[in-house]
């Protein structure tokens, strides 16, 4: 398949020049901030050795799922109210992860340098592979496939630029 990337840059900035805004002339969000971002897993336990053993995500909440009876619902404080929540679905034998259109891609999460630093150590001791790019921002999945990014700068910017 062969992607005429020119062409998809004469779009990008076709998009920038009809809707992005200027940040002095931006309107104020309409939201707080993210409350938690549900995912789902397999395994409860093995989920939690994965966020709170090594990422160092304290689990701050775990409970019956109020939809589904059996299921575990389960939460991880990821930093400045935010949450990163996850469900088991026991019996229903989901299939494993799978990039779909209106599927989630990766979840990025700021950290400070040295907690990024901690991480990639445990990464590498845990023997979970990784990929670093633009030096800042390290990728890799969790037991059950979901893509995450750790990135290495505070919120409101992206590679040195201020989103705000």
């Amino acid at each position: 398949m062969s992607v005429d990337l020119e062409a998809h840059e004469r779009e990008r900035e076709r998009l920038r020049a009809a809707y992005l805004v200027e940040p002095a002339a931006r309107t104020p969000a309409k939201a707080g901030g993210v409350h938690h971002i549900a995912l789902m897993c397999a395994d409860v336990e093995r989920t939690i050795r994965f966020y709170q053993g090594l990422l160092g995500f304290p689990l701050i909440e775990i409970f019956e799922n109020r939809d589904y009876k059996g299921s575990t619902h389960l939460f991880f404080d990821i930093g400045h109210d935010n949450s990163l929540a996850f469900f088991d679905f026991p019996g229903l034998g989901l299939g494993p992860y799978a990039e779909v259109l209106g599927g989630l891609h990766h979840v990025a999460i700021s950290v400070a340098p040295a907690a990024w630093a901690a991480a990639r150590a445990k990464l590498d001791d845990a023997g979970v592979p990784y990929h670093i790019d633009s030096e800042i921002s390290m990728y890799f999945s969790d037991p059950d496939g979901v893509r995450l990014e750790l990135i290495a700068e505070e919120l409101g910017s992206l590679y040195g630029t201020p989103l705000h």
